[in-house]
């Protein structure tokens, strides 16, 4: 049924005035419990109650899309989450492996390990489908080297579409659905993080270094969850964990150097500073987590116990369950399950968190460290530019950034731009 245009001023006013005074509810009960404590908090959570204007906003949005009028629809309807997670839950799928390219294109993939796939480069305000059969995409920490997988094999690249590097067939990791795929700087050894084990992928051989086997289970297998790993920007250090194992911390070849006792349940994360001065984990229970801080420069001889902590580590974040993250030269950009990216520096301390919805499940930061894209297991992209200046008032947390558009990417229906 189409919309009059009362229908709709009537909804743009409603949308507007309880978006207004949600976001303000929101910002100022966060900040009297950050700043005050959570437990001398008295009063009741706000509600986001625009659920049923949902359905007209989608299909507003997508008019907006097919008429060219999609900057004036996001002046008029700023964007929001809560009102649309009924649609989400049908449509949404999570958007992964952003990697930076230049200028102001990435490249990322939909969908999780074990689903069909999608890859696309978002140039600007530009969308390119790339073929189907492309599975997992990956960047290296320095030297600009890329890795894509397909029909499972691997090649890397000096740079995106440069000239190939090396290829790799893949015959043990053959048929796994790629969680993470991390080229070494100069693209002759992959690292690839699947559920079914974490392996170091090279010309000579495929090794997998996580898991550890149990030799006394003859039916053991390397399955895990919550799969997750990093090198360092050198490619110094490899670091390795899952839901039932401690981070491990390997040296280049995946021989173990130490390890680092979960502060929380399950350790689910990993990621060095941009210096590579300092190795964070993160841990989490449900959709809480800890953050600890760890110094490279003495991994022979630390030890963290698990759930002690101790002098050998620093809390960096107490609340979230990180998922994703990048690290900047100033601090570190973490993305929970709660749908905040939250940036904190070495020392712990927070410097600002900014609400997005959603779990945040993949992020990739410019060179020059201004423009930040988010993806988010509701389907949606969201390129910010850092501390530009709010765009509207609808905003929940405390940065300044400025929203450009977010591109929603849902199952059975066209991509479309908010």
């Amino acid at each position: 049924m189409e919309r009059t245009n009362k229908d709709m001023q009537q909804i743009k006013d409603e949308w507007n005035r309880q978006g207004r005074k949600y976001a303000t509810d929101v910002n100022a009960m966060v900040e009297f419990g950050e700043t005050k404590g959570w437990e001398n908090w008295k009063g009741e959570e706000p509600k986001d109650d625009r659920g049923h204007l949902g359905e007209a906003i989608f299909q507003g949005l997508k008019a907006a899309n097919e008429n060219n009028t999609v900057t004036q629809f996001r002046e008029d309807f700023p964007p929001a989450h809560t009102p649309l997670v009924e649609l989400m839950k049908e449509k949404g799928q999570s958007i992964m492996q952003l990697q930076f390219i230049d200028e102001q294109k990435i490249i990322f993939v939909t969908g999780t390990a074990y689903e069909q796939r999608q890859t696309y480069i978002l140039n600007n305000k530009d969308i390119l489908e790339l073929d189907a059969s492309i599975n997992a995409v990956g960047k290296s920490k320095q030297n600009n080297v890329f890795a894509i997988a397909t029909n499972n094999t691997i090649s890397t690249t000096q740079g995106w579409e440069g000239d190939i590097i090396a290829t790799f067939r893949l015959d043990k990791a053959k048929d796994i659905g790629i969680t993470e795929l991390i080229p070494f700087n100069d693209g002759l050894k992959v690292l690839l993080v699947s559920s079914d084990g974490i392996y170091i992928i090279s010309n000579d051989n495929e090794n997998m270094i996580h898991p550890l086997p149990d030799p006394e289970d003859d039916e053991w297998e390397p399955y895990m969850d919550m799969e997750n790993a990093t090198l360092s920007n050198d490619n110094k250090y490899i670091v390795v964990g899952d839901q039932a194992y401690d981070h491990r911390v390997l040296d280049h070849n995946g021989k173990e150097i130490t390890e680092i006792g979960t502060q929380s349940a399950y350790p689910d994360f990993c990621m060095f500073s941009k210096d590579d001065k300092q190795l964070i984990t993160n841990s989490c229970h449900f959709y809480n987590g800890i953050t600890i801080g760890v110094a490279t420069s003495d991994f022979e001889n630390i030890n963290i116990p698990a759930y002690e902590g101790g002098e050998d580590c620093i809390t960096i974040e107490d609340g979230m369950r990180v998922y994703c993250g990048v690290s900047t030269s100033e601090f570190y950009i973490l993305g929970d399950a709660f749908g905040y990216i939250k940036a904190v520096d070495t020392k712990g301390n927070s410097i600002w968190k900014h609400f997005l919805g959603s779990t945040i499940t993949g992020m990739t930061i410019s060179d020059d460290e201004n423009t930040l894209w988010i993806g988010a297991a509701s389907g949606m992209l969201h390129k910010l530019q850092l501390n530009k200046g709010l765009r509207d008032n609808h905003t929940i947390g405390t940065a300044n950034h400025y929203e450009d558009f977010r591109m929603i990417f849902w199952k059975d229906e066209p991509v479309i731009k908010w």
